[in-house]
């Protein structure tokens, strides 16, 4: 691992301050009803008892055979109700297992026994089974399935850790796999060897990518949205923006500028897209475009007219264009999304031919528009989106690319990850670049400004003023914003970001 911090003990589960349903079940136990889940609290990192696998399975199959004996009974039952009964089936089969454990071994079992029981239950029967801890723990970034038994959490600051088997086989694997796909809501998606890759959002955001049969066992990749909710000011909590860079950005959301987020994978761009989206006047009229939710916008309590269009894959079978019969892609609801009188267009990421519709909207529509897009650096960007260009249906020439670059885009924020965990450090997630679009250049590309970027002589990575107003300064200023902010060069940080390694240019 080259220096990372790992460790592997399947003995060891994430300790996320307490499962959901710990108060509820444990006051269930009691006799008692609760009104609400609370905290657990517990020893970040101490061992815990798992509970018995073989028992919950057990317990669970027994439960749910009541269960399906309910939902025949009152197929109008609705969700509370259900689990409510459950908890109640639960808790008398944990109370039987209780009861006989404590004859056999001659004591009697601990609260935590039974309640970790309770909880394993629970999870099979309703959530993610011995995946949930993990999707649970808010200090888990991406959890790493390499087959049933060989799961690798990989922490925010960068640590590793191996943990126990979620399943125990391949099939079981796939059949969780399955489930969450049906639990998430999209029923059309599934993994087999008819349909051997997998990708949507949980249902509590996260994102999954699985692989199966075209590999020697079944991989996945979930990975965590540890950051949902924040808005700007609380990236500046985080360390990714400086009070001088939220202002700027606020500026741009309410001037209506057009704004890709760029930068490489995990290195923030949804989060600040999210954080940006919360600038927006809660009864503005926007639509966001995905191929999996995780912007949430329609279900932040923030806004109110917030339209979710996502991308739906086929059922394998060739339709009468080649492509997968039912199939929806990003490029198919472009087109439909301009015409529901939208204010604003939002692209969680720009990977595909719908890079054309998006810039289209960008030079015809309204302004205010924003997106990601994957990009090593700033400084090709605009390559990435004529790549894009190339590989759309009609092979669109570079030209056009920078042309409708220059004509529809005001502004490039590039988020940056320095990551130095190799050497005993921490990951550093930030904002480093702003660049302004200033129309056509000499040599055909899309002229810029560099409005923020690295101080590297006063060894500041971040973005920092250059000292250079973007050609647009009035309308931000008509929006509220403080020109002479730009004339900070070392930005509002506090001192330069703290690195172990210091660039030397």
């Amino acid at each position: 691992m080259h220096g990372r911090p790992v460790h592997a003990d399947p003995t060891i589960r994430p300790q996320p301050g307490g499962h959901p349903l710990s108060a509820r079940l444990q006051a269930q136990a009691n006799g008692h009803a609760a009104a609400s889940a609370t905290s657990v609290p517990a020893v970040p990192g101490a061992p815990q008892f798992v509970g018995d696998y073989k028992v919950a399975q057990h317990i669970k199959s027994l439960v749910a055979k009541q269960r399906e004996e309910l939902l025949k009974s009152e197929p109008s039952l609705d969700r509370a109700s259900e689990e409510q009964r459950c908890l109640g089936w639960i808790n008398e089969q944990v109370a039987l297992w209780s009861s006989a454990a404590a004859a056999e071994r001659g004591v009697s079992t601990t609260t935590a026994e039974d309640d970790a029981l309770r909880r394993l239950v629970y999870d099979l029967l309703f959530r993610a089974g011995r995946l949930q801890p993990y999707l649970d723990d808010p200090r888990v970034e991406d959890i790493f399935i390499n087959g049933p038994d060989d799961v690798w959490l990989d922490y925010g600051d960068g640590e590793r850790r191996k943990v126990g088997a979620i399943a125990d086989s391949e099939a079981e694997l796939l059949e969780l796999l399955r489930e969450l796909a049906r639990d998430s809501g999209h029923g059309e998606r599934t993994i087999s060897t008819a349909s051997p890759l997998l990708a949507l959002s949980l249902k509590d955001g996260s994102r999954l990518q699985a692989i199966t049969d075209v590999s020697p066992t079944t991989y996945a990749v979930i990975r965590r949205h540890r950051v949902q909710n924040v808005d700007l000011d609380g990236l500046v909590e985080l360390g990714t923006l400086d009070p001088i860079l939220v202002e700027f950005l606020r500026a741009c959301v309410r001037a209506e500028k057009n704004v890709i987020i760029a930068g490489k994978q995990k290195a923030g761009k949804t989060s600040l897209l999210r954080s940006l989206l919360r600038e927006l006047d809660p009864e503005e009229r926007f639509a966001t475009i995905q191929t999996e939710d995780e912007l949430f916008a329609h279900q932040n309590g923030h806004h109110r007219q917030a339209i979710s269009l996502v991308a739906r894959e086929g059922n394998g079978e060739a339709g009468a264009n080649g492509r997968s019969a039912g199939e929806v892609t990003l490029l198919d609801l472009m087109h439909p999304a301009l015409r529901m009188s939208l204010e604003r267009m939002v692209v969680g990421e720009v990977r595909g031919p719908e890079v054309v519709a998006m810039m289209q909207a960008l030079t015809n529509g309204a302004g205010g528009n924003l997106c990601t897009i994957h990009a090593r650096r700033p400084d090709i960007v605009f390559d990435r989106i004529a790549e894009l260009y190339a590989l759309a249906q009609g092979n669109l020439s570079e030209q056009l690319a920078y042309r409708q670059i220059a004509n529809g885009l005001d502004f490039i924020v590039f988020v940056s990850m320095i990551d130095e965990t190799k050497i005993g450090g921490r990951r550093h997630r930030f904002v480093s670049h702003i660049v302004e679009i200033t129309g056509v250049g000499e040599s055909g590309r899309p002229a810029t400004n560099d409005i923020f970027a690295p101080n590297r002589t006063i060894g500041e990575e971040r973005a920092v003023p250059t000292g250079t107003h973007p050609e647009c300064i009035d309308e931000l200023r008509r929006v509220g914003f403080d020109s002479a902010l730009l004339q900070h060069p070392h930005g509002a940080w506090a001192h330069p970001l703290p690195l172990k390694v210091v660039s030397s240019t």
